[in-house]
């Protein structure tokens, strides 16, 4: 785990949220002189020989198509400013669970808040079985904590704890408002790539030869070059988000619990489980993303046994092994007759009633 200082981690997850919301409009512009390019070159639009070519008459109209480019994104960033929670529990199914509710989550995360001064974020829970958590939200006293059913029935009291942990070290960090800006973003700049793709399908199929069609095919390719490159950048907006901030989040919930056991023992138990029905452009926030991509290109967590490994050699944690199978009830008719088991009387599955109880107890 790299030394670095935890304001200046903080300035840099403001300085790439930034980035982001002045790269979105840019964004945009590219993709319209791109568009307006290929239409030019399809003959769709006429040749702007008066401008010096189809360059220049293509950036021309970019120009003055950008006050409205730039109001889209206005009204973008207005949107996901005041409503990126609702966006979010929209697509996950995520809802808010109050102290009555969900008792010992909501304590637990109280605790911890009030460790460290900080303001209570809302918490939120996903009915389903898969064990995930994610933080949300892009200001103070907006901020929210979700967790998933199936996290709640699987972790004890101090594996939960240890999630909370690290989800509010997001928070703390800042590290959330940088995921859920590029979250917002690429699901955007996604949407427009397969809006741009349907109507090239759809054009292709029932477009017929009506209009002015010209050299269209030149047209159809650009178009899905574009939106090509727009899925592309999609990736690379989710991927700004560097996978350190795991890393450091993981540090963070050991310094709010002092039980870094419990960390690792909570990633054991996720890992392989973390599936949640959510858009690919939101995976980055999860605590664990199960889906690595081409041999782990566009992974957007570290190996969780690389995140495992730093907690044991940086936080003193220990890697407790899991309790051993039980064995079977009978033996395979190939394997030689054993001694018989001690007195006692059996259980349901051949285990005599007195003995310790195994991991299924």
């Amino acid at each position: 785990m790299p030394a670095l200082g935890l304001q200046t981690y903080i300035w840099n997850n403001n300085i790439r949220s930034g980035l982001l919301l002045l790269g979105f409009p840019v964004l945009l512009l590219g993709m319209v002189f791109c568009l307006t390019l290929g239409m030019i070159w399809g003959g769709l639009l006429p040749p702007g020989d008066a401008y010096g070519g189809a360059a220049a008459y293509a950036l021309h109209l970019m120009i003055v198509d950008a006050p409205l480019a730039l109001v889209a994104a206005g009204v973008w960033f207005v949107i996901a400013y005041f409503f990126n929670q609702t966006i979010i529990d929209f697509a996950t199914g995520s809802r808010a669970v109050t102290r009555d509710e969900e008792r010992d989550a909501y304590n637990l995360l109280e605790n911890l808040c009030i460790s460290r001064g900080l303001t209570m974020p809302t918490l939120r829970v996903i009915e389903t079985d898969g064990m995930n958590a994610f933080a949300s939200g892009v200001h103070e006293g907006r901020f929210s904590v979700t967790v998933t059913r199936g996290l709640l029935q699987t972790l004890d009291r101090d594996e939960l704890e240890a999630v909370l942990g690290h989800e509010l070290t997001h928070i703390i960090n800042r590290d959330v408002r940088t995921m859920v800006v590029a979250a917002i973003f690429a699901g955007i700049i996604t949407l427009i790539c397969q809006i741009i793709y349907r109507s090239i399908m759809w054009g292709a199929v029932g477009g017929g030869g009506r209009g002015r069609r010209g050299n269209v095919g030149i047209f159809l390719l650009v178009a899905l070059a574009v939106g090509a490159i727009g899925y592309v950048l999609a990736i690379v907006i989710r991927m700004a988000i560097s996978r350190t901030r795991e890393y450091v989040a993981d540090a963070g919930s050991v310094e709010l619990t002092h039980n870094p056991d419990a960390m690792i023992s909570a990633l054991q138990k996720v890992a392989g489980h973390t599936h949640l029905d959510a858009p690919q452009s939101m995976r980055a926030m999860f605590l664990e993303d199960d889906d690595e991509g081409i041999m782990g290109l566009f992974a957007t967590h570290p190996p969780v046994d690389k995140r495992i490994a730093a907690l044991t050699q940086y936080a003193g944690g220990r890697i407790i092994p899991p309790a051993p199978a039980s064995p079977p009830a009978q033996a395979s008719p190939a394997t030689p007759p054993s001694d018989p088991p001690p007195a006692g009387p059996a259980g349901p599955w051949g285990q005599r009633r007195d003995a310790p109880p195994g991991p299924w107890s």
